[in-house]
């Protein structure tokens, strides 16, 4: 009984940790799509590696409680207040508890997994989270809950935590203190996140996590060495084969003993100086297009569009985050373990397409909808080349609505016609790449402009960002440069990449129009491709001669190779090559798998050593490119 008045604290503390990481887990479950693939036996093993989780996230809980047991001198053990200050710090951790549960629960909600690199970046941005959070859910309410569930248990064990609470001051509680202080560095040595992935199955995957161990395993990987984490091929071997790869009939390397990718990209005829508007749409998934098959009805402008547009209808995004899709676009290479290069340091100096613009002679500008600080936007697109035009530039007549990520899709379309305008009377062509934000919780809008009223849903934002583009067209087509203009409507990725495995290649596929009337032919483009091959398709388009260091390939002229593209969590990168997705993982890990466009629909697939030399190459090869900075302008 003694042991127990001494140590008790800690043996409620660990049944209550236990028991709510567990009814999180079962939520989760509870949440999961009736065709997860979750069986039986699957659950279970799930489960009984979720409490070797839950008891390493105990063990570094426990720390401060280590701490106390050696370090608290005899005065504060005997105060007779001791025990109110016990009560209060259960209080405090466990409605901390509680609050990260109900947190999960939402962010499993929207993103369809445990914490990963969303939520540390959403712990940095706290000014745009927070808001989007107080604009998206009834924040008050919950607080209330959370706080009067870790009151009431509070309260409820009172006279347990009280009588659990008295310490003696002897040598046991110090030895006890010494075991809590030593416990971490087994999971620390014997545990990581990987060992998370018990199966081919992404939600076993999920379940098996623990929520606060993931959120700081992600912050502490927040870049992964490729040559470390990845199976590889010898460099000589995997370089000299991703030169092959980005040779196309129109371009040649700069200089052939050199172990940059430099090449020169000729045009036959004249260059079309046509100004150049990318509008970078949030969240915009192919599957709410009419070209797809989808009947709502949702996108009537973009419908409307494609019909007048060379439309490419196998286009997959590179990642699950818009920083990733705008690297993607500016810089085309494919993407690299961990965060994107724009959250990066030294982020700047890149030959990106903004730079090939600026040679050219462009006004050359970012427009965002937002602030720019968030996510380094600002560094990375004026480092690369990019006048910055983000919210502080909006003077308040200039807009009618906002939320907590930006100004509307309306106000950002005439804010970016009047930029045109500008260049347009100064003598010079323009350039802008346009990131909006009105497709993102909390899905609010102005009043009146669709069917759909504000903050119901995702399908209100795309409505509304579908009537943005409508009016942004209508609009433009008053200016006098309207003409000699090429539109570019692309996703910076799609609304969801949840699905029963790591990589559902059909979540990945968004849309590409590129509108111009008297200048681009309408057409139908079904070849694969990825984001990287953007940029070099629209330089394509306007018969441009330049300089690159681009690792995408002008789509419309590269009947020579294979069809193949890149898709991407932070840790999983996978390559699509035909009918196949090879997914290679951080535990030197390589997988095939055939997959049904149609249905996304996957089968397991002997590994290919040929289509794995193929994705190592381009994986490891722009890998060694970003690290020995090959794709950098040189300097002086």
């Amino acid at each position: 009984m003694a042991q127990r008045s001494r140590f008790g604290i800690l043996s409620l503390f660990t049944l209550l940790f236990i028991t709510l990481s567990s009814v999180v887990r079962v939520v989760l479950l509870a949440m999961m799509p009736a065709d997860s693939g979750l069986t039986p036996l699957l659950t279970a093993k799930a489960f009984a590696v979720g409490l070797v989780f839950d008891l390493a996230t105990l063990s570094y809980f426990l720390i401060p409680a280590a701490l106390y047991l050696i370090l608290a001198p005899r005065r504060l053990v005997q105060w007779r207040h001791q025990s109110l200050m016990v009560r209060v710090a259960f209080f405090v951790i466990l409605a901390a508890l509680i609050f990260g549960g109900v947190s999960e629960y939402f962010f499993f909600d929207e993103f369809g997994t445990r914490f990963n690199f969303i939520a540390v970046d959403y712990l940095i941005y706290t000014n745009e989270v927070a808001g989007n959070i107080k604009e998206s859910y009834p924040l008050a309410p919950i607080l209330s809950c959370v706080f009067a569930a870790a009151l009431v248990l509070t309260a409820l064990l009172r006279r347990t935590i009280d009588r659990t609470a008295a310490l003696t001051f002897d040598g046991r509680r110090r030895r006890l203190g010494a075991a809590l202080l030593v416990a971490p560095l087994f999971p620390l040595a014997l545990l990581s996140i990987s060992s998370a992935t018990i199966s081919p199955n992404r939600y076993a995957n999920e379940l098996a996590a623990n929520g606060i161990y993931s959120l700081v395993a992600a912050f502490h990987h927040n870049e992964l060495d490729f040559t470390r984490f990845y199976r590889t091929l010898d460099e000589r071997q995997a370089l000299a084969l991703l030169r092959t790869r980005v040779t196309e009939s129109n371009n040649r390397f700069a200089d052939p003993s050199s172990p940059r990718f430099t090449r020169t990209i000729g045009s036959q005829g004249q260059e079309r100086r046509l100004n150049v508007i990318v509008v970078v749409e949030e969240s915009l998934s192919a599957e709410f297009l009419n070209f797809t098959g989808d009947q709502r009805g949702l996108t009537p402008s973009l419908d409307r569009l494609a019909k007048e547009s060379l439309l490419f209808t196998h286009l997959y995004a590179t990642g699950t985050r818009t920083i990733r899709g705008l690297e993607s676009l500016t810089l085309s290479i494919p993407p690299l373990p961990g965060t994107s290069i724009v959250k990066r340091p030294d982020n700047g100096n890149f030959r990106s397409w903004g730079e090939i613009m600026k040679e050219k002679g462009y006004d050359t500008k970012y427009i965002y909808a937002g602030y720019g600080y968030f996510d380094s936007m600002n560094a990375f697109f004026s480092g690369n080349g990019f006048s910055i035009v983000d919210r502080t530039n909006f003077a308040q007549d200039e807009i009618s609505f906002a939320n907590i990520w930006g100004v509307c899709d309306e106000d950002l379309f005439l804010k970016t016609i009047k930029e045109a305008r500008a260049s347009h009377k100064a003598g010079r062509p323009f350039f802008s790449m346009v990131m909006t934000t009105s497709n993102h919780r909390p899905y609010t809008y102005p009043e009146g402009r669709i069917d759909i009223p504000p903050k119901t849903g995702r399908e209100g934002g795309v409505k509304y960002a579908d009537h943005a583009i409508g009016r942004l067209i209508e609009e433009a087509r008053k200016e006098p440069w309207f003409k000699d203009t090429v539109f570019v409507f692309v996703a910076d990725h799609c609304h969801s990449s949840a699905g029963k495995i790591e990589l559902p290649v059909k979540k990945y596929e968004i849309p590409l129009l590129v509108y111009s009337p008297g200048n681009i032919r309408p057409g139908r483009v079904d070849r694969m491709m990825s984001q990287i091959d953007v940029a070099p398709t629209v330089l394509g388009l306007l018969n441009f001669s330049y300089t690159t260091d681009f690792l995408g390939r002008d789509i419309l002229k590269a009947d020579h190779q294979p069809e193949r593209s890149f898709i991407a969590t932070y840790q999983k990168l996978g390559y699509l090559q035909g009918d196949r997705l090879l997914i290679l993982g951080p535990q030197k890990e390589a997988e095939l798998l055939r997959f049904d466009r149609q249905t996304g629909v996957t089968q397991p697939l002997p590994m290919d050593n040929r289509i794995l030399e193929e994705g190592l190459a381009w994986y490891q090869g722009a890998n060694h490119i970003y690290n020995n900075r090959l794709n950098r302008i040189p300097q002086p």
